[in-house]
């Protein structure tokens, strides 16, 4: 198993854009593939969450995500080609800063273009939850931070204060 380190926010990196993977098939990739695999899985056994990882956020800046819900495996210089118009609301979180949410406007649906391990062109459509997780992945190959995304600075919380916040609602009910 091959965990790399989850840069974190501040890091310079998570604000390059990435390059894209010119040969799928070289040693190279498929180690990055393998290390983005491990270190989703890692995160998800230590943490008890986690859906997908983009190579940026270990220190990789290639145009290569990885994901495991839904649909498992790596999406290789991946595009959004089509998306709804219509858009739904969410508290993201990010594992590059897990003590922190942003409340985000996303694509409802929308349809991503990408290379798979093999380099077989691919398109995969998504909605909902797979939506969101694949602009949030996508977002970081051109630096973007889903604290970025936030509807305003009011939108960004810390993970302790929005549990008590819905702890209180809930309790309210």
């Amino acid at each position: 198993m091959a965990v790399g380190e989850i840069l974190l926010l501040g890091n310079p990196i998570l604000r390059e854009k990435c390059s894209p993977v010119k040969h799928i098939s070289a040693e190279e990739t498929q180690t990055i593939i393998g290390h983005l695999r491990d270190t989703l899985e890692d995160f998800r056994k230590r943490k008890g969450f986690g859906r997908g990882i983009a190579a940026p956020q270990i220190g990789v800046t290639k145009q290569i995500i990885y994901i495991n819900f839904e649909y498992t495996g790596a999406l290789i210089n991946p595009k959004i080609i089509k998306r709804s118009k219509k858009k739904f609301r969410l508290w993201d979180d990010c594992f590059s800063f897990p003590d922190i949410l942003a409340h985000v406007e996303r694509n409802y649906s929308i349809v991503v273009a990408f290379l798979d391990e093999q380099g077989k062109r691919k398109q995969l459509a998504a909605e909902g939850a797979l939506s969101e997780l694949l602009q949030h992945e996508i977002d970081h190959l051109n630096g973007i931070l889903a604290i970025d995304r936030a509807l305003d600075s009011k939108h960004i919380i810390l993970r302790s204060e929005y549990e008590k916040l819905a702890h209180k609602l809930t309790g309210a009910l």
